[in-house]
């Protein structure tokens, strides 16, 4: 049996967002600019998906703008951001210490073009309190951009707060709600953001698609110039098929959301538990409370993470030690860097991510193999580690 447990890195394709997908290529192959009949089924299709999309995060359709996936939509926001001309006369950008590289990298990209970059610290749980980011405010602010949840630890952020205090400053709030969307429910009202970022493979769409949804009257600077598409804001022909197959990913995402939360949860909980049970100086990571319902990141004394991944995946059990984003970096994890953990917690570090496919069976197999694979690594290093004189937590 081979057990995926990587659902943050990517999800399996649903078989009916395949279907649909297989469809819109042999049927929907008009471009939707066009105005003729095999134009105008496309726009229609993409119209559809478009309705869904925007239904997942509570938005108005006509506010989503489609990308390329979540890395785009986040250099969109910023990048957008920072060319706005009601903004010309502020040059300060804020960011939390645990954002995804898509934000970082691009706030640093930012920051060699002149403008100003600080990092509001999170505390040792992994989530941004209020009176920091209120500190970390200047008189010239602009942007704001902290993530709902995050994609190592799970950790869910309190956006609607911290929005509230990113517009008293007179800057502008972005989130980026790629781990968050179709997990927990996400609503751009509630959150009172101005941008939210979104990825159709997250949530059991297709790769290489996601979307953005843009307040009303926010007057973004588009970063993709040519044509018109998506009313002028990111120019290119819309990847018809894979936005499709996004939407019936987002419908599917919605009709499931609390039902399959539940049951996630429980089993998310079981393996938590079994592991700090079943196995010696185990410690999770992060806030076990106000996280995602399908994450657990946990620490394994005196194994190094990348070889407990390569163990696993030997036993047939897919794990991973962060964002697949950062994989072949020799960079220990930000994230959890930024909880002040020591660094062999952090080195040792495991990210069990589940989804709705995820089986008692599978949890049960896990729970019989890593006990196993884990005595076997203590004791190919120091073997008084592999005596189980540790401390769980």
């Amino acid at each position: 049996m081979h057990i995926y447990l990587d659902h943050n890195a990517t999800t399996p394709v649903e078989i009916e967002v395949a279907d649909a997908m297989s469809v819109a290529l042999r049927e929907q192959y008009g471009n939707p600019s066009s105005i003729h009949a095999f134009g105008q089924q496309a726009r229609t299709a993409l119209d559809q998906a478009r309705d869904r999309v925007a239904a997942l995060v509570g938005a108005s359709a006509s506010d989503l703008v489609f990308t390329g996936g979540g890395t785009e939509a986040d250099n969109l926001a910023l990048r957008g951001l920072s060319g706005m001309p009601a903004l010309a006369t502020r040059r300060h950008i804020v960011v939390s210490a645990i954002e995804h590289e898509a934000v970082r990298n691009t706030a640093q990209a930012l920051a060699r073009l002149g403008w100003r970059v600080s990092e509001v610290p999170v505390g040792t749980l992994g989530v941004v309190e209020p009176d920091d980011l209120r500190h970390a405010m200047q008189a010239d602010t602009a942007i704001v951009a902290v993530m709902h949840a995050n994609n190592e630890i799970g950790t869910i952020q309190p956006v609607a707060e911290l929005a509230r205090i990113a517009h008293d400053a007179g800057a502008l709030f972005h989130t980026d709600a790629v781990q968050s969307a179709g997990k927990i429910p996400v609503d751009v009202a509630a959150l009172g953001v101005d941008l939210l970022a979104i990825s159709a493979h997250k949530f059991g769409g297709p790769k290489g698609v996601g979307a953005i949804w843009i307040r009303r009257g926010l007057g973004l600077v588009p970063i993709l110039t040519g044509g018109r598409q998506e009313r002028g804001r990111r120019a290119g022909t819309e990847n018809v098929p894979a936005l499709v197959g996004m939407g019936v990913a987002a419908r599917l995402a919605s009709e499931r959301l609390a039902s399959v939360n539940s049951r996630i949860t429980a089993l998310r909980d079981r393996l938590e538990h079994g592991i700090l049970e079943r196995v010696p100086g185990t410690t999770v990571n992060g806030d076990r409370e106000r996280r995602v319902p399908n994450t657990t990141n946990i620490s394994f004394d005196a194994v190094e993470g990348e070889s407990l991944v390569i163990a696993l995946d030997l036993e047939g059990i897919a794990v991973s030690t962060g964002s697949a984003c950062s994989s072949g970096t020799l960079e220990p994890s930000h994230v959890l860097r930024a909880l002040g953990l020591p660094a062999s917690r952090v080195q040792s570090a495991i990210r069990f991510s589940l989804g709705p496919p995820t089986t008692d069976a599978e949890v049960d197999q896990v729970l019989d193999a890593l006990p196993r694979v884990v005595g076997r690594l203590r004791r190919r290093g120091d073997p008084r580690l592999a005596q189980g004189d540790h401390r769980r937590s």
